[in-house]
């Protein structure tokens, strides 16, 4: 809705304030008369004619030549798939090179995703206010600039991809596991980042990176439906029924990997060296490690060198691993995020060394971010207090 309306009035804030407008109304009018038989088009029409009613306001000349310009648009119904290109317009426009990167990804997921301002500002490990001002001077930018609201032509195509890509993965991530909140998966925007995805790709078709962070979506999100039991709690890797990965996506996935090596096609391979194997056992660690060794000499942030310690681990001993992350740590990339003591706990566990294990999983207590992720390290760090 957002979308579409910043399509046909060129102004993003009255396209978001008319949208909440009609879900405010929906909510008054849908328990007094029931919910409509098409929900999405009675919000997107009551939205669109409340932009149309704005502007018909509007003393300003410029407002009242817009409208004249606008007005038939404005009352033509609503087509499924304008929505969906006007979707992939607005990643675009959010991805202009005008932009610094990070406003990129953070105005795309705020408005392409609907992720609130906390959210982002989450994933960024920036305080809200930073984020929310970076937001507002994307948008004042775009405007200003007359950054034009399409997806660009071909020769264009290379030079945002690198922004469109992270905003992508970003939004995935968020969808695969949520950065904070009740719940650990939020399936619509892994969805919607995978829909995205392939469009990408069938813009270009050829360029290996977009290919690549398709196929990681796609095998990672084949392991949706065994993430989590019955009663809404985490599984991890080890213990997933198999049997339940979607086969028909990791063949897809699998399909779309290889050409030119960058960090998302080694991310797909690594996703494929579990993907591939029919039982945690079978796992080739040692093909991880050498995947993670070259990604870490492309992309060397410290979450891709945590996950190569504990590929390490698994691959040499629990002690090694143990030893890598200590190192990880001792860098000072990660100060506070929950997965460093929580991985030394596994190890610990794995090693019969209960009481420091269990040290190990209160301090990854004190800043688990989802619910679901903390009730599991409740539960191992219940196990090993057991014995």
């Amino acid at each position: 809705m957002v979308s579409t309306l910043i399509r046909i009035t060129g102004d993003w804030s009255l396209a978001e304030d008319c949208t909440a407008e009609a879900f405010e109304t929906a909510l008054d009018r849908w328990q007094r008369d029931g919910v409509p038989r098409s929900p999405g088009a009675w919000l997107t029409t009551v939205a669109k004619n409340r932009a149309l009613d704005r502007l018909r306001r509007a003393t300003n000349e410029a407002r009242k030549l817009k409208e004249v310009a606008i007005m038939n648009e404005l009352d033509e119904p609503v087509d499924v798939e304008d929505v969906a290109d006007d979707r992939l317009r607005l990643v675009f426009t959010c991805c202009h090179p005008a932009l610094p990167l990070e406003a990129r990804v953070a105005l795309t997921l705020r408005t392409v995703a609907g992720l609130t301002t906390p959210e982002i500002a989450h994933a960024f490990l920036v305080p809200e206010a930073t984020m929310a001002q970076r937001i507002v001077r994307a948008k004042r930018k775009i405007v200003n600039a007359g950054i034009p609201y399409r997806v660009p032509p071909a020769h264009l195509l290379p030079e945002r991809l690198g922004g469109v890509l992270a905003v992508l993965y970003l939004l995935f991530n968020e969808g695969y596991s949520a950065s904070s909140g009740a719940v650990l998966v939020r399936s619509d925007l892994a969805a919607e980042a995978i829909r995205l995805a392939r469009a990408v790709v069938e813009l270009m078709p050829d360029e290996p990176e977009a290919r690549g962070l398709l196929a990681l979506m796609l095998l990672q999100n084949s392991r949706r439906d065994a993430r989590l039991d019955a009663d809404g709690e985490l599984v991890t890797l080890d213990d997933q029924d198999r049997s339940r990965w979607d086969r028909a996506a990791i063949d897809e996935g699998l399909g779309l990997l290889g050409g030119r090596v960058g960090p998302y096609q080694l991310q797909a391979a690594l996703a494929a060296v579990h993907a591939s194997a029919p039982d945690p056992e079978s796992t080739d660690w040692v093909s991880a490690v050498a995947l993670y060794d070259r990604l870490a000499s492309l992309s060397p942030t410290p979450v891709v060198t945590l996950n190569r310690a504990i590929a390490i681990g698994m691959a040499d001993g629990f002690e090694r691993g143990l030893a890598e992350i200590d190192r990880v740590a001792a860098s000072g990339g990660l100060d506070g995020y929950y997965l460093v003591p929580a991985a030394r706990a596994d190890f610990l566990r794995r090693l019969g060394r209960s009481r420091e294990a269990a040290a190990e999983y209160r301090h990854a207590l004190e800043s688990v971010p989802t619910e679901p992720e903390r009730r599991f390290l409740v539960r191992r760090l219940q196990q090993v207090e057991a014995g």
